[in-house]
């Protein structure tokens, strides 16, 4: 049984840290419930308020833990791993997934690459001759956890009727029937740090400025010819992105 030990070489908070640890492993302390305060693990183990801060600053800023003002802390719940072999399961391509419609499709809507100069870029578009872009957004839950928010980007020029397909719920056999040549074969990615904004707050069930893990991945026909860019946004607090390289 952990506890705390006075007289151990080992820092009270780390010791506080464990025991804490310990109980979430346990499952004394389950997912989404209230630890005790400050003041009851002060008095239970005998210990000061800053070793009892420290442990639980600590414990929330590795994950363990999220705090609700006013409310307390709480045990965050255990994270998704999400295995990355390829770039199929990595960016959950609309183009490459065997029924798109599926997807807990949130919004489809066509923009212009006048809207975003990006899209220019990534498409190999000349600004002066701008496509429309069909914009299909999407979340991934896991138990009713929404982990997830992405993005997928399909020029209209290559897929015109990519919209009306998916409303009709075509698997995407049938989306790449005749368009054998732009069937996505391979992906670059990128990976980044942001942070939630008031949209993505509202779909990814969290307060703005929490920190995402962001991965934008450009699919590529065999041709070289771009077909398909996804934004995929991961709650950092609810995600491990597993990464697996063969040589």
């Amino acid at each position: 049984m952990v506890d705390i030990n006075k007289y151990s070489n080992v820092p009270l908070y780390c010791q506080l840290k464990n025991l804490i640890l310990d109980k979430i492993e346990k499952g004394e302390f389950k997912a989404d419930s209230k630890i005790p305060s400050e003041q009851e693990f002060c008095e239970k183990y005998d210990i000061s308020r800053p070793t009892v801060r420290q442990a639980i600053n600590e414990l929330t800023t590795s994950g363990h833990l999220y705090k609700l003002k006013g409310k307390g802390t709480f045990v965050s719940t255990r994270k998704t791993h999400i295995h990355i072999k390829d770039y199929t399961g990595f960016t959950d391509s609309i183009l490459d997934s065997k029924n798109p419609a599926e997807k807990n499709i949130v919004s489809i809507e066509v923009v212009s690459s006048k809207q975003d100069e990006k899209l220019n870029e990534l498409f190999g578009l000349k600004p002066e001759t701008p496509g429309e872009f069909a914009v299909i957004t999407y979340i991934n839950n896991l138990g009713g956890d929404v982990f997830s928010l992405n993005t997928s980007y399909i020029p209209l020029y290559l897929f015109p009727d990519i919209c009306e397909d998916i409303r009709l719920k075509k698997p995407s056999h049938d989306i790449l029937r005749g368009k054998y040549p732009l069937i996505p074969n391979t992906s670059k990615s990128v990976l980044e740090v942001v942070y939630t904004d008031q949209k993505d707050a509202a779909y990814l069930k969290v307060q703005p400025g929490q920190p995402l893990i962001r991965v934008g991945n450009i699919l590529y026909a065999k041709n070289g010819q771009p077909v398909e860019y996804i934004v995929s946004k991961y709650r950092a607090d609810k995600c491990v992105l597993n990464f697996e390289n063969h040589k």
